[in-house]
């Protein structure tokens, strides 16, 4: 397996910069969001071309197998990958289990209104999620905490994804009570890649445009070996 994508070689001055490092780090870049969302997308398409459960189902499990395949034949680390297995096997359980197609959309919901949850509950605890996936990846993984800027940013951050939270569960919830698996499939396209990529886009630019001074104090350890 491969290792986690090196840092730069110049270390973070700023905050924004430190910021982006640590969660590139964390989520393994474009490829890991896209190996963990690659088979829950193919289930969703195959479902609106055919409305077949179980070839639904044969589609995403046949994607996660590709993507595996992939990253073993490269030596890569599976990490990523693994959010994308979970995900299927539960939803793929609960909707063979039922027989209903739209149970396959209830992990998601659920975890959606989970989520949502923890991050708001971190935000008012002044410990936002996204401060822990920048101190995932060294081995001190609360020295974000000793600056104030770095704080401040990720609270932002996770506010920016509770939003998301929030919106995919209060469209989604209501389509699910009622039974409109056609809609859930909809909405979850739509409120999938668009909104996750309109996020990062935002998140971006909030980590591009940012130039607030990282405090020494808080210059955090090497990254962990993983």
């Amino acid at each position: 397996m491969s290792p986690s994508p090196p840092l730069p070689s110049t270390p973070p001055t700023t905050v924004e910069d430190l910021v982006r490092t640590r969660l590139s780090t964390a989520l393994g870049g474009w490829r890991g969001l896209l190996d963990s969302a690659a088979p829950a997308l193919a289930f969703l398409v195959s479902w609106l071309v055919t409305h077949d459960l179980k070839v639904s189902v044969g589609a995403s499990l046949a994607v996660l197998l590709v993507a595996l395949v992939a990253r073993i034949a490269r030596r890569e680390t599976l990490q990523h990958a693994l959010g994308g297995i979970l995900t299927t096997a539960v939803a793929a359980f609960i909707a063979s289990r039922t027989g209903r197609a739209q149970d396959v959309f209830l992990p998601g919901i659920l975890l959606n209104l989970g989520l949502a949850v923890v991050f708001a509950l971190s935000m008012l605890a002044r410990w936002p999620v996204v401060g822990f996936l920048v101190g995932a990846v060294t081995e001190d993984p609360t020295a974000w905490r000793r600056d104030k800027g770095i704080v401040s940013l990720c609270q932002k951050l996770t506010g920016l994804l509770l939003a998301g939270y929030v919106v995919r569960a209060v469209v989604q919830l209501p389509l699910y009570l009622s039974g409109n698996t056609t809609a859930l499939a909809i909405s979850k396209l739509a409120l999938g890649w668009p909104l996750l990529v309109a996020g990062i886009a935002i998140a971006g630019l909030m980590l591009l445009k940012g130039n607030t001074p990282l405090a020494p104090s808080a210059d955090p350890e090497p990254v962990a070996e993983v």
